[in-house]
């Protein structure tokens, strides 16, 4: 019997299963699969958890960058604080190359002017505490025995005999732990041995910085991929004009402030008052916190030298400097340079003593400075419309590997 034609029999049910191709199937198809627990988890939580994953990578992968940091602390604070003063020397450098000043002849003026302000400074420091030695171990003799007399008058109702035994088991001490002090004296001069070291590097490379610091900038921009070149060429730029803001306003801050509390203690009398103003001005280049603390160190010297009168009185020289410094200084001159929040200055300073010390507080400004600005210019998205640097590295001698033959001529940029 003939089955009927609009009804299919199971060999065509059969053959049109087999030949069903890919192309037949739905094209409708449910954007999540049921599978009884994402549709059980609040839109909340899921957000909150694919949040929570990616901080953590970031935060990892921080880590791991903070980690290798403070591992390869004795190169890499060297090489900052090369960056640091190039940003100060390059423009310099530059101004005498434009009026026709040899390059060499510019990088080695440079060099030599830097090593003789900071050799000066060093110089004049120790020149007059060694000048003042005698007249101030006698000040501090007598201060202390000023200091006993207090205290034996004082209501705490102490004797002389009761402090000379405190003295006395003072010195035991010391001399009990003398092993602690001569493996101190091997740690520092294992210290001396690396800040040589660090010195040399960093002069090393702050020398080709400043030679070839574009060609150095070009090689960096050229690991990156050709697409990416223009976003990381300007946001390079534009943190390095803000780290050269950063030095030349903090040279000027440091300067206010050094000159500030030295001329209080050279009029107050105390002692040690140019080194006091040296140690302020290298001080100073941690903000906030490296004037307050080498302003403390003034009060006691003025407290142990002069007495607690002139001590008051240094005090209130060093807060009047700091209010200066606070509301007029911070805000209208290195407010606008780095373009920090004062409330992220003091916070990136407190986080980087903590992780690294004192190279820690003293890069941790411009560190965040230069960041904040890189990612505000990447963000802008102006790099759009600026075509990718090419990064044609022959241009200088040093990336010459193999000599160019008589007659060479580029015609195209390398890939």
């Amino acid at each position: 019997m003939k089955e009927p034609t609009d009804k299919p029999g199971l060999g065509g049910l059969f053959r049109g299963r087999v030949r069903r191709a890919p192309a037949d199937l739905p094209r409708h198809v449910p954007r999540h699969e049921h599978n009884g627990v994402d549709e059980n988890i609040p839109p909340g939580i899921r957000l909150a958890g694919a949040w929570s994953w990616r901080l953590l990578a970031i935060a990892g992968a921080a880590a791991v960058l903070i980690f290798l940091i403070i591992q390869l602390r004795l190169i890499v604070i060297p090489l900052l604080v090369a960056v640091l003063v190039s940003a100060l020397l390059v423009p310099f450098v530059s101004f005498l190359v434009r009026h026709r000043w040899p390059r060499g002849l510019s990088v080695a003026l440079a060099l030599l002017g830097t090593l003789a302000v900071v050799g000066g400074l060093i110089a004049l420091a120790a020149s007059q505490i060694a000048a003042g030695s005698s007249d101030l171990t006698q000040r501090f003799e007598a201060s202390v025995e000023k200091l006993k007399a207090a205290l034996l008058a004082s209501p705490l109702q102490l004797t002389e005999s009761q402090l000379n035994d405190y003295l006395d088991q003072a010195n035991q001490a010391i001399q009990s732990d003398s092993q602690v002090f001569i493996t101190g004296a091997l740690s520092v001069g294992s210290s001396v041995g690396h800040l040589v070291a660090g010195f040399l590097l960093a002069l090393f490379s702050l020398l080709f910085i400043l030679i070839d610091g574009k060609g150095i900038w070009d090689w960096i921009v050229r690991i990156f991929p050709r697409r990416a070149r223009a976003a990381v060429d300007g946001a390079g730029i534009a943190g390095w004009s803000t780290l050269g803001n950063f030095a030349k306003v903090q040279i000027l801050v440091a300067s206010i402030d050094a000159v500030g509390i030295g001329v209080g203690a050279a009029l107050l009398g105390v002692p040690l008052a140019v080194p006091i103003g040296i140690l302020v001005f290298l001080g100073s280049f941690i903000p906030i916190v490296g004037a307050v603390a080498t302003g403390i160190v003034a009060v006691i010297i003025a407290l142990l030298f002069n007495g607690p009168g002139y001590a008051l009185a240094m005090l209130g020289v060093v807060l009047l400097v700091q209010q200066v410094e606070g509301h007029v200084l911070q805000p209208l001159i290195m407010g606008t340079a780095v373009k920090v929040h004062p409330l992220a200055v003091v916070l990136a300073v407190g986080a980087g003593s903590l992780l690294a010390g004192i190279p820690g507080a003293l890069f941790a400004v411009p560190v965040a400075a230069v960041l904040n600005v890189m990612t505000n210019y990447i963000h802008s998205g102006v790099w759009r419309t600026v075509p990718p640097p090419a990064g044609d590295l022959l241009g200088s001698p040093l990336w010459q590997t193999v000599p160019r033959r008589p007659g060479f001529r580029r015609t195209e940029n390398p890939e």
